[in-house]
């Protein structure tokens, strides 16, 4: 049988999902549906918003009427010599400029403050609904992706929010003063002049046909970029490993052209348009020159009318400049808008029930009530959790008696008792589900059917902080923030005084390579924890554990990528933090689980063995094989 990997491979290895998320349809130009939802954002502060409406308005009534002064200083002062009146109009003239100038700044001050705050509110509530999102959602979404979300889209809709609604009606109370203006002081040169009017509204159909395409596709361009950039990093060393430089440079050189391309297209049509807007303007002012100054010639019309229009053709193309760029501003902010949205639109598959009760202290008993569990997915969409988180209440424990194809399965109908105080192992091959059923327990996920139980209560039916505020988990890689070691093992728990710090770190046997450090608890812990060992790291995720004092605690082969030296410290801390506490134990190390209360083997979903190390060795099922394979190996 052949296998045709051409088609995989296109979208495997580093990035190659990147183009695929960040792709979007292109649709309609502009989605009040969007729009609305968007500028709902300016809600909290529309005081300032009618603030700087206000200002508009003013600014544009002096910008509007520095040309009608030049005209009156032309025609009735000049022509007649009036020195005393053209100082009054000059006087008068530059308080309009001072004015302009003035309402100007307070204005963009106002938008720049609006702005930030919408920044920051938009960025903050996508952190907390990203919190709130299950595993899942982070297990299939890349990264970068989602950081290309919450800095660049959300900074194009600040652009439409803060700066587009103001700009548009600023410049459309230019526009509509200065036809009529223009209308009220010659109506046949006025006319004349908008002439133009339909050549300028063909150029911006087909500016808008074009960009509307254009724009979109900067925004998945761009997003594309962001991903694989965070995804190589991420992977630094497993490229270096490889020696696979070039292939991810190579990668991302296409990308990163494909963000140029998609940037020079959006911008050339730009510099198509902008100029296009430019001569049109200039042949306005030819109209205005021939036809006004045949008008002058004739005694139709004052030198001051054809000065004034010329002033106001400059000022007229000039708002419609800006309507073009604040047209290619909206098409990013919807393109962005929508990708926000949906984001902020994704329904966590782990959530509270209403008024759910916080989780009573917990004394320590877990079952596991004919569990099933199937990982949600692109592919099989219609896999969910079987009941609405609005109506968390178990009717029964009940599993289908048919299941659909066994792979979307993860777990099937397992069930499981841990007593309080109780030690528990979970053993078997790689993917047979255990770290499933660890995160089941801790609630990072829900189940398909069947029912986790804590005490006699559903997992579904507490508050999901007060059940996490109970149970801590020490991951096989361990994960150190940004921060001192002081503060990583705080993190546990987080009004901890220096001396509760220094007493965790004793009970995980890390006080004394953390005080041989030159600065001690104060040691600055570098990116992902690179300038301390994955036993050293493992040490603190356990001190960590110790200072948030869980009742129920998981160990996900907290010790399988340790040197045997490092192992016995992490095995006698374990030993000293599991007195007292229920504890699930997934292990690779079989050596390690001999004393175990309980070791439950998993295999294919499914609790096939369950025992203590003697009675699962002397039933010479898959425990003993497994046992007797990692022996061989150790040899």
């Amino acid at each position: 049988m052949s296998i045709s990997i051409g088609a995989a491979a296109a979208g495997m290895g580093p990035g190659g999902a990147i183009e695929r998320f960040g792709e979007h349809r292109a649709d309609r130009a502009f989605d009040l549906y969007i729009a609305t939802r968007l500028l709902a954002y300016l809600r909290p502060h529309w005081r300032r918003m009618l603030a700087a409406l206000a200002l508009v308005l003013v600014s544009s009534a002096l910008t509007l009427s520095a040309p009608y002064l030049i005209k009156i200083a032309i025609d009735e002062n000049i022509a007649r010599g009036d020195a005393a009146g053209l100082t009054q109009v000059a006087l008068l003239l530059a308080g309009v400029f001072v004015g302009t100038y003035l309402t100007t700044a307070a204005l963009q001050y106002l938008l720049s403050w609006v702005g930030q705050q919408v920044l920051a509110t938009l960025r903050a509530q996508l952190f907390r609904h990203l919190q709130l999102l299950p595993l899942g959602y982070h297990d299939t979404h890349i990264v970068g992706v989602t950081i290309s979300r919450v800095i660049n889209d959300v900074s194009v809709i600040n652009d439409l929010l803060s700066q587009g609604v103001v700009t548009f009606a600023g410049d459309a109370v230019v526009l509509i003063g200065i036809v009529g203006v223009m209308l009220s002081m010659s109506p046949r040169l006025a006319l004349i002049t908008f002439c133009v009017l339909p050549l300028m509204i063909l150029a911006t159909w087909l500016f808008a046909r074009q960009a509307q395409v254009a724009f979109r596709q900067t925004r998945a361009r761009i997003a594309a970029v962001v991903g694989d950039l965070a995804e190589n990093i991420s992977g630094m060393r497993v490229i270096q490993a490889f020696a696979q430089e070039e292939t991810s440079l190579e990668h991302f050189d296409e990308v990163n052209r494909a963000n140029r391309d998609a940037h020079v297209a959006a911008m050339t049509l730009s510099f198509i348009f902008l100029p296009t807007v430019e001569f049109l303007g200039i042949l306005a002012t030819g109209i205005v020159l021939w036809f006004g100054g045949l008008a002058v010639i004739g005694d139709e019309l004052t030198l001051g009318v054809v000065v004034a229009f010329l002033a106001y053709v400059t000022r007229f193309f000039q708002p419609i400049q800006e309507l073009s760029q604040l047209y290619t501003t909206m098409q990013a902010a919807m393109a962005g808008g929508e990708r926000v949205l949906e984001l902020l639109d994704t329904r966590p598959d782990v959530c509270d029930a209403s008024n759910a009760p916080e989780m009573p202290p917990i004394v320590g008993r877990v079952e596991l009530a004919r569990v099933s569990f199937a990982y949600r997915s692109i592919e099989h969409p219609s896999i969910s959790a079987t009941e609405d988180t609005e109506n968390t209440e178990e009717k029964s424990f009940s599993v289908p008696s048919v299941f659909p194809v066994a792979p979307n399965y993860v777990l099937r109908d397992v069930n499981l008792v841990v007593e309080p105080g109780q030690t528990v192992a979970l053993v078997g091959p790689t993917g047979a589900g255990k770290t499933s059923i660890a995160n089941l327990i801790a609630r990072l996920y829900d189940v398909t059917a069947g029912a986790v139980l804590i005490d006699g209560n559903n997992v579904r039916q507490v508050a999901q902080r007060s059940l996490r505020r109970q149970t801590g988990i020490v991951p096989q890689e361990p994960f150190l923030f940004a921060g001192t070691i002081a503060d990583n093992i705080r993190f546990g728990h987080l009004d901890a005084t220096p001396r509760e710090i220094v007493d965790a770190a004793r009970l995980a046997n890390a006080h004394e390579f953390i005080a041989a450090l030159p600065d001690g608890y104060a040691t600055a812990i570098q990116e992902g924890g690179v300038n301390l060992s994955v036993g050293q790291r493992q040490l603190i995720c356990i001190a960590r554990a110790v200072l948030a004092n869980p009742r129920i605690l998981i160990l996900d082969e907290a010790t399988a990528s340790v040197d045997t030296l490092t192992e016995m410290l992490i095995q006698d801390a374990l030993a000293r933090l599991l007195a007292g506490r229920t504890a699930i134990v997934i292990a690779h190390r079989l050596s390690t689980i001999r004393n175990a209360d309980l070791i439950c083997v998993v295999n294919d979903g499914c609790i096939v063995e369950r025992g203590r190390h003697e009675e699962l060795l002397a039933q010479g099922g898959l425990y003993r094989q497994l046992y007797e394979r990692q022996f061989v190996e150790s040899q």
